[in-house]
């Protein structure tokens, strides 16, 4: 009996004396944090109004300014959304101004009972945007009495806005700009002329043909669309 009491004492004493396992055998390894997913970048979603003209020569896609000039995009997209522009053409090139005043005019030359009113006339200097090259801009006698007519710039013609000096404090209102089919816009400028057709300032820059736009419809804006120029910077 002594013998064993004896032998539970050794055990407890050298039990006793026996390091401790250090704590950290006894966990588990620590966690590793996750590691975040990639954020994709916010692209912005251009909710601008976009046209394609399909034309005797191809597709021109013109980009709207509703926002900046409300009146005069509003204007042409009646003019879209009705189908009234489907068979309007383009019949003008200004190629005997010379290389510093290009455009091409277009708009009704058929029935004018496809006319809508006229729209009061938003000036660049309300605007902010300016005529430069590619502009989409309303053609006008006076302020104030556009109805169908627009021109597409092939140079800038900044002696179309309305601050331009020696003006008429008017100009011409810019409401969009080319954002594909800058080639065929030039097919169109470099088209036949009539050497008869036209009086005035008109003389010797009436297309013979025209060319027709066969329809005018929205379309989604061009995945590789151009930041463009119309906007004045600042």
């Amino acid at each position: 009996m002594i013998g064993v009491m004896l032998n539970l004492v050794a055990i407890f004493f050298f039990a006793a004396q026996s390091p401790s396992l250090p704590p950290q055998a006894t966990q588990l390894p620590p966690a590793v944090p996750p590691v975040p997913a990639p954020v994709a970048p916010v692209v912005a979603v251009d909710t601008r109004p976009h046209v394609a003209l399909t034309t005797d020569l191809g597709t021109i896609t013109v980009r709207i300014e509703d926002k900046r000039a409300p009146v005069t995009a509003a204007n042409f997209l009646r003019y879209v959304d009705t189908k009234r522009m489907d068979g309007f053409q383009f019949y003008r090139s200004t190629r005997s101004w010379g290389p510093a005043n290009q455009l091409i005019q277009a708009g009704n030359r058929g029935d004018a009972r496809k006319n809508f009113p006229p729209i009061a006339h938003e000036p660049t200097t309300s605007t902010g945007l300016t005529n430069c090259k590619g502009a989409l801009s309303m053609a006008r006698l006076n302020p104030g009495d556009a109805t169908t007519d627009f021109f597409l710039l092939l140079s800038d013609i900044k002696g179309f806005d309305a601050d331009a000096p020696g003006g008429d404090g008017a100009g011409f209102a810019v409401f969009g700009e080319i954002v594909a089919g800058a080639d065929v816009a030039a097919a169109i400028f470099n088209a036949p002329i009539s050497p008869t057709a036209g009086e005035g300032v008109m003389a010797g820059q009436i297309l013979d043909p025209h060319v027709t736009i066969r329809t005018a419809r929205r379309v989604p804006a061009p995945a590789d669309a151009p930041a463009g120029c119309v906007v004045k910077a600042g």
